[in-house]
């Protein structure tokens, strides 16, 4: 609450599990903001750091900040969904324990947020620090999030990670329109593609948040190992029987459609939408096939071939577990399905001998 008693207008929520190497750097840039009419709430999820410390004693110098501890830890989803259900303003914004920002980030967004009704959300270009606070990488926002039109906006999120649109300054309004945020693999790009059906986004043509990228954090660390990464977000995600390979990208996917489904639209923007997400799926399965076929595949990135890799690892085929096996096996046979129509089409176009048959 403020000093007259009103709840504040916008909410701070800073999830963290043992950042106390950059906590206190965090608290002081956000407890520094020429906007002051916010309320700052610390959920601990079970730190055995010294994070409890550091949490408290700003609790105890500064009436806004409200900390939080939690007996264990229940992974990032659940501790940002909880920051989330506490706040009390009418905007909200996810803090981070080992992000800087500029002194006027936040009041720069809140004045664009009253300028422009219209908007989801507001933010800044994102600068990159190391873990000296250098700039180390300046990173210029190229998604045109910034349009009227919902496809549009849906389109230039699917095909890309959505920046750092997520921790900008969010109004609760469109929030409470969403699901909850999600731990299932890159669960953030479609919690920020059904932001941008809610509304345009602004972002500031400024350096005012400053990400620091260092060998823990959080999206460096399971980078390259789906399951890792997802049950940092939800430790029960660490069960290959519960949740296989083949769960955490498929929900990936079902993700972008149920927002579609959520989302304000009309019915021909809701269609339209659907078939853009039509057109990204096919364009990735093209994309995995033609580029595994001549070795030049990601091999950090979910594949069929690495799904039913997994199914083998566990013994799915032997037990009966057939939903580990027949989603990537009846993708591979769709595949190759199309390309063999794909070599007949050319070959009816390009051969002389056969149109001669004809």
């Amino acid at each position: 609450m403020s000093a007259t008693g009103a709840a504040p207008r916008l909410t701070l929520g800073l999830p963290v599990y043992n950042g106390n190497r950059f906590l206190a750097q965090s608290l002081d840039a956000l407890l520094a903001q020429t906007y002051t009419d916010f309320e700052l709430i610390i959920s601990d999820n079970g730190s055995t750091d010294r994070t409890p410390e550091i949490g408290k004693h700003y609790q105890s110098v500064d009436p806004r900040v409200r900390y939080v501890r939690h007996d264990q830890n229940r992974g990032s989803t659940f501790n940002h969904n909880f920051v989330l259900g506490q706040a009390q303003g009418e905007l909200f914004k996810w803090g981070s324990d080992d992000d800087l920002y500029a002194p006027d980030l936040l009041q720069r967004c809140i004045d664009a947020l009253d300028s422009l009704p219209d908007l989801a959300l507001a933010h800044s270009w994102t600068a990159f620090i190391d873990e000296d606070s250098k700039i180390t990488e300046r990173s210029h926002y190229g998604l045109t999030t910034d349009v009227a039109d919902p496809v549009e906006r849906f389109r230039s999120v699917l095909y890309t990670d959505g920046g750092d649109d997520m921790y900008g300054v969010i109004r609760m309004s469109v929030l409470r329109q969403m699901a909850p945020f999600n731990s299932y693999h890159w669960a953030d790009r479609t919690f920020v593609a059904e932001l941008a059906l809610h509304g345009p986004f602004h972002n500031e043509s400024d350096f005012l948040y400053f990400r620091r990228d260092h060998p823990m954090r959080t999206s460096r660390v399971g980078r390259n190992n789906i399951r890792l990464r997802c049950s940092r977000l939800d430790p029960a995600r660490a069960n290959r029987w519960r949740h296989p390979l083949v769960r955490l990208t498929g929900e990936y996917v079902l993700g972008f459609a149920s927002a579609i489904q959520r989302a304000p639209l009309s019915a021909r923007d809701r269609r339209r939408c659907m078939k853009e997400l039509a057109v990204w799926l096919a364009s990735h399965a093209f994309q995995e096939a033609t580029l595994s076929f001549v070795g030049l595949g990601d091999p950090f990135q979910p594949s069929w071939g690495q799904l039913l890799n997994a199914a083998e690892d566990v013994g799915a085929a032997n037990l009966g577990a057939w939903w580990y096996f027949v989603p990537p096996g009846a993708c591979i046979v769709l595949v190759v399905f199309a390309f063999t129509l794909l070599g007949t089409a050319l070959d009816d176009l390009l051969n002389p001998r056969r149109r001669e048959r004809r």
